[in-house]
């Protein structure tokens, strides 16, 4: 497993690049100021860290009272990844229609764009950071223990 600092290290990379790109694109492409859209993408981090937290508290106590176990299948790892989009998205787009001054239907394309954007970042970014910072003990051999 990966180490305490390796786990700050990777969320804060990830969210760092992210919003980078995010802010970037916004701006340049959709051509809001750097400072709605930078506004936009430090509370859209912030609320998916707290949602994130809570969403998974939530979702993990549900796993554990219904099924006894906190295992996932894959078709419950699909229902868990949509299930925090879609609270998210309904926390999240009224701050993008007040802080970009756009209505609901706008608002609602530019978060479905950040959807499908974090999904391939996260993706990608994955992807690099275990090629770059690969973890040190394999769990494919026997006796190697999880911490």
């Amino acid at each position: 497993m990966r180490t305490t600092p390796d786990r700050i290290r990777q969320a804060v990379s990830f969210e760092v690049i992210g919003l980078i790109v995010a802010i970037s694109f916004g701006t340049r492409v959709l051509d809001y100021s750097m400072v709605d859209f930078g506004l936009l993408g430090a509370v859209g981090a912030t609320i998916a860290t707290v949602w994130n937290y809570i969403y998974n508290l939530l979702f993990d106590h549900a796993l554990l009272k219904y099924t006894g176990t906190p295992k996932k299948s894959v078709k419950l790892r699909v229902v868990h990844a949509f299930g925090f989009e879609l609270g998210l998205m309904v926390v999240f787009l009224p701050i993008v229609t007040r802080i970009l001054n756009i209505s609901l239907m706008e608002a609602l394309i530019i978060d479905l764009g950040f959807i499908a954007f974090y999904l391939v970042y996260a993706f990608a970014f994955t992807w690099a950071y275990d090629t770059l910072f690969p973890i040190d003990k394999p769990f494919d051999k026997p006796g190697t223990e999880f911490k």
